[in-house]
């Protein structure tokens, strides 16, 4: 089922007498349950589209629809609530809060969306999805004593705790070796079947492009 669909989508960015255009006319739309990689050269548009789709930054023109809404036409509140309660984020920094537990982390993603669950409930939820990413034996621990494949575990369990639609994945391997890179593709790649997530990852890792179902090559704002 798609779940989210690009029209036609340019980025021009002008700084002073000089206008780039980042994005030419972008066409694509995402599916449930699939995992799609955006790979391209430095400078090809792949991560000014990933933003864009996520609400992040708005498309000089061109339309961007979720779920049959219209994000281009929406407020800054109205994008941010979905961004709270409907999409997940992974970067290539795990981003977690130094002073919060593993559990923590997660709770405090629960507020953030919203949720109407109670703390009860909303460890009952915690406690699941951290054993579901194998770190349950770990949700009492702080970012510092925590492995870079770990914190990334973290970083996505957080990014799912919500059940998102849509799942943002930025060069979510960049920072680890080769071992970690491949137990966290092959978390992200289950999660998006197991969960019925729509991912749209970033990647410049060809190793990482076996877990897609589908790649998207990228080059001078265009797709390939």
């Amino acid at each position: 089922m798609t779940t989210f669909t690009i029209q036609d989508v340019t980025k021009t960015f002008t700084n002073g007498e000089v206008t780039e255009q980042v994005l030419n006319g972008i066409n694509l739309s995402l599916h449930e349950g699939e995992l799609t990689a955006l790979v391209g050269a430095s400078g090809s548009g792949k991560s000014t589209l990933l933003t864009i789709a996520a609400g992040l930054q708005r498309a000089s023109d061109g339309k961007v629809q979720f779920d049959g809404n219209n994000m281009t036409a929406m407020t800054q509140e109205e994008i941010r609530k979905i961004r709270a309660s409907k999409f997940g984020f992974v970067f290539q920094s795990a981003h977690l809060v130094p002073f919060l537990t593993v559990e923590d982390q997660l709770m405090l993603m629960l507020d953030v969306a919203e949720s109407t669950m109670n703390k009860r409930e909303q460890k009952e939820e915690v406690a699941k999805v951290l054993k579901l990413v194998e770190m349950d034996h770990r949700k009492h621990a702080f970012p510092s004593s925590l492995s870079g494949g770990e914190k990334q575990r973290v970083a996505i369990a957080r990014a799912i705790i919500h059940k998102p639609k849509i799942l943002f994945a930025d060069e979510p391997t960049a920072s680890l070796d080769s071992k970690r890179s491949k137990d966290v593709m092959t978390l992200i790649r289950d999660l998006t079947k197991t969960l019925h997530i729509t991912t749209l990852m970033v990647t410049h890792d060809e190793e990482m492009l076996s877990y897609a179902d589908r790649i998207i090559t990228m080059k001078d704002g265009l797709i390939g």
